[in-house]
């Protein structure tokens, strides 16, 4: 394991190694249009007021932190067996924990964020409707930006809250200490609840 801040090449063609590599503003800048287009069109495009619209935001970044520590557990550590099954969990995940510093890789590639993004959004429309399905993204998304940013400030500042050092303190051991538990980034909660914790 590299603990410096360096970058090892994943592909030869250097149009897909680009894609590899993103600047910790892109999520922000990509996704933060779509989030307000969503809260514009829930609140002025429909007649549901601010209540709803906060109601089912806050229920979006709810579920956000549960599927961020279902897919950290089962789909970024999924126990591959075959040799392209644990390249391709290395390509999406493994190469974080060879080179947990790479700061060019700690935020996800929108190539990636924009397709899952996607299919998210369409199960919230079939699952919640036409209206309540926009604040639930628009708080889904925001979310998955929170995650991401405290995800890249964990791994390349120094917390000074003691909030924010619990935070690192516990990602830190999934990392190097208990690697099989402590699933949780932007929040311990859903550890707590599984038991995951120790």
């Amino acid at each position: 394991m590299n603990t410096r801040n360096v970058s090892s090449r994943l592909f030869k063609n250097p149009v897909l190694e680009a894609l590899t590599h993103v600047h910790p503003s892109i999520p922000f800048i990509v996704w933060i249009p779509i989030v307000l287009y969503f809260l514009y069109q829930t609140l002025f495009a429909t007649e549901v007021g601010l209540g709803f619209t906060a109601l089912y935001f806050g229920l979006g970044v709810f579920f956000w932190t549960l599927t961020e520590y279902g897919m950290h557990r089962y789909v970024f550590h999924f126990p591959a067996k075959t040799r392209p099954g644990k390249y391709l969990v290395f390509l999406f995940h493994g190469i974080h924990h060879d080179e947990p510093n790479d700061p060019t890789r700690l935020v996800m590639p929108p190539v990636v964020s924009l397709v899952l993004g996607a299919l998210f959004f369409q199960l919230f429309r079939v699952a919640l409707g036409p209206v309540n399905h926009m604040p639930f993204f628009a708080g889904f998304i925001s979310g998955y930006l929170v995650y991401d940013y405290l995800h890249f400030a964990i791994h390349h500042f120094r917390p000074k809250t003691a909030w924010g050092k619990a935070l690192k303190e516990h990602h830190m051991k999934h990392h190097f200490i208990e690697k099989g538990a402590k699933w949780g980034v932007s929040t311990t909660f859903w550890d707590l609840v599984f038991r995951t914790d120790q």
